[in-house]
């Protein structure tokens, strides 16, 4: 009988040994469930709320583009030696993680990004960015505030947390890759998990919405330079012409979606650059296209690649030009589809519907947008949500990426409260999977 149970007991161990993310245990703690409601009041404090607009907005007035953040660093650094938080800096150039809890074992993340859009804000108001060029039109900004405002809750009930909550400070989402860079100089080493969140102008304010699986897809850019000969417009026999060869590759590159995809696997293919000419009565030497693409899936992203590069070179030549193209694999790295976990996925519901209210928390449809938070799915399991700031008294809510985009900085306690507690949730729950999934854990930071 003796040998029976030390079987069973080895076969358990195997089991939970072989998944580190096993079957979650029913979230019902009426202790866990007042945390969590204590989290979101706090952050509805006046003295908390305040601070927090006053950082999103001095984040505002100052955009920087990504690997650029230095000054945004330098904030975040500033008030997390205020909360006494330790952190370790730079990563990733301008990126910071800070440290909140026992220093050990189990390790969850939340993450914000940091970095600004290259645009002209046309909003006028008191605290219009500052610098020409530049603008927060992505809520970045906002985002920074809610991530130290979830800090400053977690500092302030950190005798309750039952590990450790990493904050991740990330340059470069747009585009750059920051997340790749993040991973690879170690942010999230020994971390279990990882949650991020974006602001949605359309959803209404104290809703969230995300979804299991893919929500988002994998996205890449291109750049061709087709080559002719220039000459004299009315001379075109002379000529060989990169325009027209530009414009045949426009509408081939259209077809790759629609006959060559399956209708059920979500693609795009979009040229956004069209550059060549600039005389009426010239034609140019040659012409630079480029756009980006985007699928589901990694398969179909790849198949998407190849085809983009043989069309654009294979009709370039049937009009006798030649074309290079690039797709800054090394500027711009390929962003994998954004998959949320499913375990998670229950877990998110469980936890904002606590928050929030169950007929709060909605089921999305995916979206072709991007996002470089897929990098760490890829590495740990992680989820990603869009947290609701419409603001009905501005009338049609404008598009992040609009020149016209406006934060609802009422938004700022929801996000700083559910960062908090789905970081602080999980380590109260999930630490039993932690550490019989492990074999060795390393008990400092």
């Amino acid at each position: 009988m003796e040998f029976v149970n030390w079987v069973s007991l080895i076969l358990i161990i195997y089991v939970l040994g072989r998944n580190p993310m096993v079957s979650l245990s029913s979230f019902s703690s009426d202790g866990q469930s007042q945390i969590t409601s204590k989290f979101l009041n706090f952050a509805k404090k006046t003295e908390v709320f305040d601070w927090m607009v006053g950082i999103r907005r001095k984040i505002h007035e100052n955009p920087e583009m990504g690997y650029e953040e230095f000054d945004t660093s330098k904030l975040i650094r500033a008030e997390l030696d205020k909360l006494g938080i330790p952190y370790k800096y730079p990563l990733a150039i301008t990126g910071v993680t800070g440290f909140v809890g026992t220093g050990k074992p189990p390790f969850v993340a939340i993450r914000a990004d940091m970095d600004a859009l290259s645009m002209q804000e046309m909003v006028e108001w008191e605290h219009k960015s500052k610098v020409t060029g530049k603008m927060h039109a992505c809520g970045h900004d906002a985002h920074v505030a809610m991530l130290l405002g979830a800090a400053k809750i977690l500092k302030e009930h950190e005798k309750e947390l039952q590990g450790t909550v990493v904050l991740l400070f990330q340059p470069a989402e747009e585009g750059g890759g920051g997340a790749k860079k993040m991973l690879d100089a170690g942010a999230l080493e020994n971390v279990n998990a990882i949650f991020g969140l974006h602001v949605d102008p359309k959803l209404p304010i104290g809703e969230v919405a995300s979804r299991s699986g893919p929500m988002l897809a994998g996205s890449g850019f291109f750049d061709a330079v087709i080559s002719g000969k220039g000459g004299h417009a009315a001379l075109p026999q002379h000529s060989i012409d990169p325009i027209l060869a530009a414009s045949n590759v426009i509408v081939s590159l259209q077809h790759l979606v629609s006959r060559e995809a399956d209708p059920l696997d979500s693609q795009v293919v979009t040229v956004a650059k069209f550059q060549g000419g600039g005389a009426f009565n010239v034609i140019p030497d040659s012409v630079t296209i480029g756009g980006t693409f985007r699928a589901f899936s990694k398969e179909s992203f790849v198949q998407l690649r190849q085809r983009i590069e043989q069309v654009i070179t294979g009709q370039a030549m049937v009009q006798r030009c030649k074309a290079s193209v690039s797709f800054f694999e090394n500027e711009k790295p390929f962003f994998p589809p954004t998959v949320n976990h499913e375990e998670l996925h229950d877990y998110f519901k469980r936890v904002a519907g606590e928050i929030l209210g169950s007929h709060k928390v909605k089921e999305m449809q995916p979206l072709m947008g991007s996002e470089d938070f897929a990098f760490y799915q890829e590495a740990i399991p992680g989820y990603f949500f869009f947290l609701g700031m419409e603001n009905k008294t501005l009338g049609k809510p404008e598009s992040i990426h609009s020149p016209y985009f406006q934060i609802n900085e009422a938004a700022l306690p929801y996000g700083a409260a559910l960062h908090a507690s789905l970081a602080a949730s999980y380590l109260s729950e999930f630490q039993p999977e932690v550490f019989l999934s492990k074999g060795e854990l390393h008990d400092e930071l």
